[in-house]
C-alpha cells in the first residue's frame, strides 16, 4: 500500500525522499497511523543531534538557520531542518518565507527542509515535533534543526525536543526583557544577538550577561554570540558554540540524562493526550450536561472532569 508505514520506513531509509515526506505527513497528522510510525521508527532512532532555534518573530531565525546549514555542509555534514508553524494548520504563513530563504539548498541531497504545522495532532506541538524528529533520526539524518516562528510556551516545547537550544534576540532592551519574562533564560544553551548592524548590541549583551550572572551555577554558561545573519557575520561562531555545548554534554555525561528527561516529558504528553482522547470519546451529551451543571454551579469543574474519566 502507498501509505503502509513499514514500507515507507524502508524506502525512506534507502534515500527515497517522497517516502520520507509521506512519513512526516503521517506523523504530523496524528492518530493511530502516527502511532504506528512512531512504533516503527523508535527502535531505529537515537543517533541524531537536535538543535532548536527559537525566539521572537522577526528575530532572523530563518536566516540564521540557513547559515547553520551552510556551516554544516562546509564540514561535510548532512542536516535536516524542521520549520514549525504552531499557529496555522492551513496557511504557509512565515513558513513559506522560510522555505524561500533556504531555496539555495533545494538541490543538495545532504540537506532536507520540511515545513510543518501541528494541524490537529492530539498533544499539540510537542508530540508532533518529537514524532517528526524521530522519523528524521530513524532514516539517518545526523543533524536536525528545529526552527519555530512562535513565542511563549512554544519556546519551552522546542527546548523539550532539542539537545541544544539557541535563543535569538535582537538589539534593544525590550528584547532582553522579553527574553527574561518568557522564561527563555532558563531554556537557552546559546544566546544569539542577531541583526548586529543595528544600535544597542552592547547594551543587550550586557543585559544578557547580567541575567546570566544571577543564574550561574558553575556548570554550562550559555555564551552570547553576536551575528548579522544576512551577511553571515558571526554564524561560524554560532556553529562553534553549538559544537562546544555538544562537547560539554559529552564530557560531563549529561546528554543521556537530558534525553531521558525528554522521554519522560514525552510520555507525560502522550498520557495527557490519550486521557483527553478517552474523555472526548465519552463526552457527547455528557459533556454538554456537565458543562451546564458547572455553569449552574451544581458541580465544580474538577468533579465534572473526573466523571468524564471514570470507567463505564
Amino acid at each position: 500500500m502507498a501509505d503502509d508505514p513499514a514500507d515507507l520506513v524502508q524506502r525512506a531509509r534507502s534515500g527515497d525522499r517522497a517516502a520520507l515526506a509521506r512519513l512526516l505527513s503521517l506523523a504530523e497528522r496524528g492518530g493511530p497511523v502516527a502511532r504506528e510510525v512512531g512504533r516503527l521508527t523508535h527502535p531505529l532512532a537515537g543517533q541524531a543531534y537536535t538543535v532548536g532555534v527559537t525566539g521572537a518573530p522577526g528575530a532572523g531565525k530563518s536566516t540564521l538557520t540557513n547559515g547553520l546549514v551552510l556551516e554544516a555542509r562546509g564540514e561535510g555534514e548532512s542536516i535536516a531542518v524542521l520549520a514549525i508553524d504552531p499557529s496555522s494548520p492551513f496557511s504557509g504563513g512565515a513558513i513559506l518565507g522560510d522555505r524561500v530563504r533556504m531555496s539555495d539548498h533545494i538541490s543538495d541531497p545532504s540537506v532536507y527542509i520540511r515545513s510543518m504545522a501541528t494541524r490537529g495532532h492530539l498533544g499539540g506541538l510537542s508530540l508532533a515535533t518529537l514524532e517528526a524528529v524521530r522519523v528524521l533520526d530513524a532514516v539517518g539524518w545526523p543533524w536536525v534543526v528545529i526552527e519555530t516562528v512562535g513565542v511563549g510556551q512554544v519556546e519551552v516545547e522546542v527546548a523539550e525536543a532539542a539537545d541544544t537550544t539557541v535563543v535569538v534576540v535582537n538589539p534593544g532592551w525590550g528584547d532582553a526583557v522579553q527574553a527574561n519574562k518568557a522564561g527563555l533564560l532558563e531554556i537557552a544553551d546559546v544566546f544569539v544577538i542577531n541583526k548586529a548592524d543595528r544600535p544597542g548590541v552592547e547594551e543587550t549583551r550586557s543585559d544578557l550577561e547580567r541575567m546570566l550572572n544571577l543564574t550561574d551555577d558553575g556548570g554550562w554558561r550559555p555564551p552570547v554570540v553576536v551575528t548579522t545573519a544576512l551577511t553571515g557575520g558571526g554564524v561560524p561562531e554560532l556553529w562553534a558554540a553549538i559544537g562546544a555545548h555538544r562537547a560539554h554534554l559529552d564530557a560531563t555525561h549529561t546528554l543521556a540524562p537530558r534525553r531521558a528527561a525528554r522521554v519522560g516529558a514525552e510520555l507525560t504528553h502522550i498520557l495527557m493526550a490519550l486521557l483527553l482522547e478517552r474523555a472526548q470519546d465519552r463526552a457527547g451529551v455528557a459533556l454538554d450536561e456537565l458543562t451546564e451543571a458547572v455553569v449552574n454551579r451544581t458541580i465544580d469543574p474538577w468533579t465534572a472532569a473526573g466523571q468524564l474519566l471514570l470507567p463505564e
